[in-house]
């Protein structure tokens, strides 16, 4: 094949990845599925990631840190909400996943909708808790009176709003675990393009609209997602794919709600022991002052950014799993995921040598202030240490997941964050004096112990005899 020929080939597989169909990745090449389905989770996350980025970007703005560092305590705080989603997910893919590997599409469908009302229920009581409490939330987080003061409202909006993430997630799992990610994207793309423009309008106001300061970039957050999330649903309900809500599958099936539970329940424990350990971490960090933490925040914030896209590629893992498991092939499902993060690998090599080289004007978009710089800067370059093992990490990580073995991750991270990331961040930077520059460098070490640990487990294979 000539040169032009791979070119035009290689195009036109990107071009079938960003339109996307539901499809069984059971049989033919393994590089081609994780391609066809890692392009669009790749992309779908990484607009994810620009949600927060897209508000730190605009909040900077308005020079006043006190903003800045109440979107890092929320975000941080709503990365329970994550974690509860993401564990849904997990769920809602391994059981898809399985189903349209067995071609039992009715099944498949059944589970999705479970999955919805789980979903649903919990965001109802967060909205009502996070909207009454928003105040004492922050407070608990060490904020003081002028971050209170200055940003309860967006507070108060990212979690009465938080229906929209749960959905976004949960609806783009069940695309994802059906071999369709590009819908997933595709809702993404149209939420995150809404924030962008919407973002500016309601922080500093336009025409009859007025700005509401850090408040508005809540706002703007909630509609971008909340469209996002219709799009999702007429997909659901008008869609031409392999899953579609019908009238008659429109009923709670309690043993099947049970059965995603117990899948889902050690997914959302593993992030949600993850995310807690974060919650911690800040809670160090706010004890050096608001421009540590505000370059804490604005480095995590870039950080995610770079590791949302591996977690599409991971998650494609998860979806190559659980189909392959389902159609009874547990060694086509191994190879998928030692590609997958060999690819995966790569990717953050390359991301781990441009935050070395470019730490300072990639910041330097977000802040000028140069404590907080420092910060921010020092939090990039050491955290960015670990990826190497991370890439691995992670995709061995979903990989469990979309066989439906969740438990094996969240003991990897009670121990990993609990007992020993934690602790080791409050030595370093506490005990020993390093300050913030110890709890980065505890996220390093502690995160590339996990992987090490994961990838030992993952080799003796018992993973490929878990039934969901």
């Amino acid at each position: 094949m000539s040169f032009f020929s791979k070119i035009k080939s290689a195009l036109s597989l990107f071009e079938e990845a960003l339109l996307g169909s539901e499809q069984s990745f059971t049989t033919g090449s393994i590089d081609r599925a994780i391609f066809l389905l890692s392009v669009p989770m790749i992309i779908e996350m990484g607009m994810e990631a620009l949600f927060a980025i897209i508000d730190v970007f605009y909040v900077s703005r308005l020079n006043d840190t006190n903003a800045i560092a109440v979107i890092g305590l929320t975000e941080t705080m709503l990365t329970i909400i994550y974690s509860i989603a993401i564990g849904l997910s997990m769920g809602a893919t391994a059981m898809v996943a399985r189903r349209v590997g067995e071609k039992d599409i009715k099944a498949a469908e059944v589970a999705a909708v479970q999955a919805l009302f789980v979903g649903l229920s919990l965001s109802i009581i967060i909205s009502i808790v996070g909207g009454i409490f928003a105040d004492d939330l922050l407070k608990l987080m060490g904020a003081d009176e002028g971050v209170i003061a200055a940003g309860a409202g967006y507070t108060r909006w990212m979690f009465s709003g938080n229906v929209t993430i749960m959905l976004l997630f949960l609806i783009n799992a069940i695309f994802r675990g059906a071999g369709n990610a590009s819908i997933a994207m595709r809702a993404l793309v149209l939420a995150n393009g809404l924030n962008i423009l919407l973002d500016p309008i309601f922080i500093f106001g336009w025409g009859i609209i007025p700005g509401y300061g850090v408040e508005g970039a809540a706002i703007a957050t909630n509609i971008g997602r909340g469209i996002g999330v219709a799009y999702q649903l007429y997909h659901l309900l008008k869609g031409k794919g392999l899953i579609r809500l019908h009238a008659q599958n429109l009923i709670i099936k309690w043993n099947i709600v049970w059965n995603l539970l117990k899948v889902s329940a050690g997914g959302t424990a593993q992030f949600v022991i993850a995310s807690a350990s974060w919650i911690f971490l800040v809670r160090i960090v706010s004890n050096f002052g608001s421009s540590a933490l505000a370059g804490y925040t604005i480095a995590i914030r870039v950080i995610v950014f770079a590791i949302l896209p591996a977690w599409g590629m991971a998650n494609a893992a998860a979806t190559l799993v659980g189909q392959n498991l389902g159609a009874g092939y547990p060694d086509r499902a191994e190879k998928s995921v030692w590609r997958t993060a060999f690819f995966n690998m790569i990717f953050l090599g390359l991301v781990t040598i441009l935050f070395f080289s470019m730490a300072d004007p990639i910041l330097r978009l977000f802040t000028n202030e140069p404590e907080v710089l420092e910060n921010g800067i020092l939090c990039l370059q050491i955290v960015s240490l670990g990826y190497i093992f991370y890439a691995y990490g992670m995709v061995i990580s979903q990989a469990f997941n979309g066989a439906g073995d969740t438990a094996t991750p969240t003991v990897l991270n009670f121990f990993g964050f609990w007992t020993f990331q934690i602790p080791l961040a409050y030595a370093l930077a506490i005990i020993f004096e390093f300050g913030p520059p110890g709890v980065y460098a505890a996220i390093s070490i502690a995160e590339s112990c996990i992987a090490i640990v994961a990838v030992i487990i993952f080799k003796r294979g018992k993973w490929k005899l878990v039934k969901i």
